[in-house]
């Protein structure tokens, strides 16, 4: 246990580090003069969650009066009393004896684990080899990164206290979120297995030998396999996040730079796992796929049709995003609003004061809603590109009569190895040198510092992009098509980019947008919410245009690229838009690094203010905390950008699958159909719905912290004159019971959905004999849920964006500063906001992708 101080008792923290054994710890304590019977008491933060639905939180020390006579409690009336925290984060029992495994042991197994992917891959390409070698060396670099943010040190014991508390709420949360979606991954691979035993295969299947039950099999490996590392993503992002903020905190009491250099290495870290998680899978799977069905087959099972079993892996990472991103989701934004309507608002409180009872769930929030959900969705998104990518490429091959088509298969998995090394050498062109240590004279802006790595990473990229087409995708036939496929790759490029820039537009408050809503707040709240939904909805046009421009611009490129199909017809049309989508995700690390940068500025912000530093270093986190407010939007749209394309081609893949089932050209939906169009009409229904459903989730679980927050205030009027401790572990068991709970409706509304619509109307299609109705019906959902769904998610995120950062542009002392109307104003806003870009936003980002994979998965139950 470590001795908690303040400045005026004379009582100081303990020398020892928080690594030393005990009898260490007892050792300096006893060099101190002090006996370590008195300070061996119980942890005031020890957080225990049980149970899968409910989270309970132990608070072993007696809330009430503080007792001045003990040298040992915290001085409440000295505003820099500081609050105990555990020492000892509480670890998963599958992780401790992961860990308590010999390391030789765990070489050996990684050695001969490697050795053998290798031969694997060395089987089907040696293209498959570069993949494997590059993915590992990048996940070592990772470590190299992780290594050297741990190496950092964690500035004050003060700070450490609030760290440890922070540690031990997410990942408690987190262990038991996703043990809960662990049991429900089980139940689906289940449910999908016995849909399998009764579901057609495919001709080419059948022919292959492929059976029913081999086939359930492959798609239920491939779902658990797809959920595992879906989890490993997220916890990865959260894993790094809470050990880093301590750090980044620490940093800004010598220099800004440094502290921003931190932040960003440990974004890196988690983004590299992330991209690196998602090829390595995919290309272990397709490797295994190939050697067991494709060499020494007789069948006319080939090389073009194993694509299209990985399905399941796309299918498992939507399922694990979709409920990770709803549950942290909800945690993170109910917090959020309580902690501000009555600190902010009610109490006139700043933001992070340890006064407020809510304060340790919402800086918890910060890193199970957006590290490991945001961690989860950019594996997602990159899993589904990938793969509708492959099946693209295998189908165009086939139309084509290219001989070997392994180079338009695997081409999706070298664009994404690359963006490993293109990211890695952005992050490493950050130093931590060259910025001012005064947030106020700093002569370089954070955010162009960060964007000066991502300018880094789009050379690179573009180099690379030119490289891999003309050597991946050169067709003898048609010797210009490489440099169309490779004007594909630059228009997704640049789409990423002006996305980039439309988003930071209207988040940032150095532009108009948000001071516009910055300005409304000065007449009242009414005005302030009526200039961030206007805002929000002027926002949907420049990047619907920018998507427009791309998607066509790419199938025109791709359609005269000279391929074409026995019939003389152009078919590298939907390639091309395949060829742009993984142009604009050949960056997607850094943008991950960006995005997790926020989160973590958010916590070092939150620990500086708890520990009481000096104003000087709050200036530092408040800069960039703005910035990672802007990196956040940024990523969100990024992310719904690649959706929008990669749902694009999930929606063509859906095609593709329904006309290998059928032996029949599928490539037209007539919405003229009635039938058909209310399919598009309930498709556009369940993004309402779901969002409606996610931000109701957030509303009520916000009432139950407020009516608690509130209580405690009441009840406790010392807590005010830092006479009494607030109960901060009632406020984290409310959010972690309610998110929990109310993540259920709306993730199996999304799931269930899609199969409900698609077997109602094959049912309907076969009484009144019109045929495949129950499949035009779902391409019609899909087609219009993927609309609705990119316009409501960039109209929720924009907004909330723009309303999260016109308060911060307010209380830098604009329209009054803090404590002003305005500022009121721009609070109310801000938490109307909260649900819309962190909670409701970025799970449509999820869906409209989960419900092209739901539908792959499920075909055959659509067809007659």
């Amino acid at each position: 246990r470590h001795l908690l101080s303040s400045n005026d008792t004379g009582w100081r923290a303990p020398s020892a580090s928080r690594g030393s054994t005990r009898s260490e710890r007892d050792a300096s304590l006893i060099a101190e003069g002090t006996d370590r019977s008195e300070t061996d008491r119980p942890d005031p933060y020890a957080i225990s969650f049980r149970g899968n639905r409910e989270a309970t939180v132990g608070m072993d020390v007696a809330h009430g009066e503080i007792d001045e006579n003990d040298p040992l409690a915290p001085r409440f009336g000295d505003k820099r009393a500081t609050f105990v925290a555990s020492s000892r984060t509480k670890m998963n029992p599958i992780v401790r004896a992961l860990l308590s495994i010999d390391r030789k042991v765990v070489r050996v197994v990684a050695l001969v684990s490697f050795v053998t992917m290798l031969f694997v891959a060395w089987k089907t390409s040696w293209t498959l080899v570069f993949v494997l070698v590059a993915c590992v060396g990048m996940l070592l670099f990772a470590s190299y990164l992780a290594k050297w943010v741990l190496a950092k040190d964690e500035g004050t014991p003060d700070m450490t206290f609030v760290s440890d508390a922070i540690r031990d709420g997410a990942e408690g949360f987190f262990a038991t979120q996703y043990g809960a979606i662990g049991k429900m991954a089980f139940l689906l691979a289940g449910v999908i297995y016995v849909v399998y035993m009764f579901r057609q295969i495919t001709p080419d299947q059948e022919m292959a030998g492929l059976t029913k039950m081999s086939m359930a099999g492959i798609t239920c490996m491939s779902f658990l396999l797809g959920s595992l590392c879906s989890g490993i993503a997220g916890y990865t992002g959260m894993w790094v996040s809470v050990r880093a903020n301590v750090r980044v905190a620490g940093a800004a009491r010598r220099s800004a730079r440094e502290a921003l250099q931190i932040a960003l290495r440990a974004g890196g870290f988690s983004a590299l796992i992330v991209v690196g998680m998602a090829v390595l899978g995919i290309s272990i799977l397709f490797s295994v796929f190939c050697l067991y069905f494709t060499l020494g087959s007789s069948g006319s099972f080939t090389i073009n049709d194993v694509p299209l079993l990985l399905v399941g892996y796309g299918f498992g990472a939507s399922f694990v995003a979709l409920f990770a991103q709803l549950g942290g989701g909800i945690y993170t934004k109910a917090a959020d609003v309580g902690a501000d309507l009555v600190g902010k608002i009610e109490q006139e409180i700043p933001e992070d004061d340890p006064r407020n009872p809510a304060v340790i769930a919402d800086l918890v929030g910060d890193n199970v809603g957006d590290c490991a959900a945001r961690g989860a969705d950019l594996f997602e998104s990159i899993g589904a590109e990938i793969i509708s990518a492959m099946i693209l490429g295998g189908t165009m091959a086939r139309k084509a009569g290219i001989q070997d088509p392994r180079g338009f298969i695997l081409f999706p998995l070298v664009v994404h190895t690359l963006d490993l090394i293109v990211s890695a050498a952005g992050i490493m062109s950050v130093r931590g040198t060259s910025w001012p240590s005064s947030a106020k004279s700093a002569m370089d802006d954070p955010y162009d510092v960060l964007k000066g790595g991502y300018n880094i990473s789009v050379f690179l990229a573009t180099a690379g992009f030119f490289v891999t087409t003309r050597y991946m995708l050169f067709v003898p036939s048609a010797p210009q098509a490489w440099m169309h496929f490779m004007g594909c790759g630059l228009v997704g490029i640049v789409t990423a980019y002006m996305f980039v820039l439309i988003t930071q537009y209207y988040t940032d408050h150095k532009y108009r947008p948000v001071r516009m809503v910055a300005e409304a707040s000065s007449t009242g709240h009414g005005t302030n919410i009526i200039a961030g939904v206007s805002l929000g909805m002027e926002a949907t046009c420049l990047p619907v245009l920018t998507i427009s421009a791309a998607i066509v611009s790419a199938y025109w490129l791709g359609h005269t690229s000279g391929l074409t199909d026995t019939g003389g017809k152009a078919c590298g049309g939907l390639f091309g838009t395949a060829v742009a989508t993984m142009g604009m995700l050949s960056t997607a690390a850094y943008v991950l690094t960006m995005d997790v940068f926020g989160p973590i500025a958010d916590n070092a912000g939150g620990i500086v203010e708890m520990s009481d530093q000096p104003e000087s270093v709050r200036e530092i986190t408040d800069e960039l905390d703005a910035v990672g407010n802007t990196t956040k939007a940024t990523t969100k749209g990024y992310a719904i950008g690649s959706a929008a394309l990669a749902s694009f081609l999930l929606f063509s893949a859906y095609m593709d699958e329904v006309s290998s089932f059928t032996s029949t050209p599928f490539t037209q939906v007539d919405i003229a159909i009635p039938e058909v169009f209310v399919g598009g009409l309930l498709g556009s229904m369940l993004v309402y719905l779901f969002s409606a459903w996610a931000c109701m989730a957030v509303g009520k679980s916000a009432q139950e912290v407020v009516n608690e927050v509130r209580r405690q205030f009441i009840e406790r009027p010392g807590i005010m004159t830092h006479r009494e401790k607030p109960d901060y572990a009632r406020c984290v068991s409310i959010v972690a019971e309610s998110a929990l709970r109310e993540m259920i409706k709306p993730g199996v509304l999304a799931v269930s959905a899609p199969c409900a619509i698609g077997v109602v109307f094959r049912v309907i299609g076969k009484k009144s004999e019109i045929p495949l109705l129950g499949a035009k019906v779902v391409a019609s959902m899909l087609m219009f849920a993927t609309v609705s769904g990119i316009l409501l998610a960039l109209f929720l995120n924009t907004s909330g964006g723009a309303w999260d950062n016109a308060k911060k542009y307010v209380e830098t002392g604009a329209h009054g500063g803090k404590g002003s109307e305005a500022h009121k104003a721009s609070i109310t806003g801000d938490t109307v906001g909260d649900p819309f870009k962190d909670t409701a936003g970025p799970s449509l980002h999820v869906l409209i992708k989960m419900l092209a994979t739901i539908t792959l998965v499920m075909a055959p139950l659509f067809l007659d």
